[in-house]
């Protein structure tokens, strides 16, 4: 017996002795574990704003509208660059993606003679273009 208590204090011990009291001193620690709130990886993820995208789009049917409101829907901004498509349809697409970002409480800004940033609700457009606004 006194070698016993001997042999934990330095350490030496059988082995099966060992994984006895390794599994009890692991008993604790998942307790405690288990008071704590357990969050999400990709929760916590989503929350940093370095996350967030900007895809970049360049239509060139009508079918396209659809691709960029994906993006949308899927909290990225998108820039629209209308350059090699004709205006009526350039025009169709811009009411098409009007009516999504409306329904999602986003915002749409033109950035340049052809070319449109649409923004979901997380996204925030500072500062204006002043040759647009002429």
């Amino acid at each position: 017996m006194a070698f016993e208590k001997l042999g934990n204090f330095f350490g030496i011990n059988d082995e099966d002795s060992y994984d006895e009291q390794s599994s009890t001193e692991q008993q604790p620690a998942a307790d405690y574990s288990g008071n704590e709130k357990v969050v999400s990886m990709n929760s916590a993820n989503e929350a940093r704003p370095g996350n967030s995208k900007i895809a970049i789009y360049q239509p060139r049917v009508y079918s396209d509208a659809k691709l960029v409101a994906k993006q949308l829907l899927n909290n990225k901004a998108v820039i629209v660059n209308f350059n090699n498509i004709n205006d009526e349809q350039a025009k169709r697409i811009v009411d098409f993606l009007t009516g999504s970002i409306y329904a999602l409480n986003g915002e749409i800004k033109r950035v340049g003679d052809k070319i449109f940033l649409c923004t979901p609700p997380k996204f925030e457009i500072d500062g204006s273009i002043p040759e647009l606004n002429e």
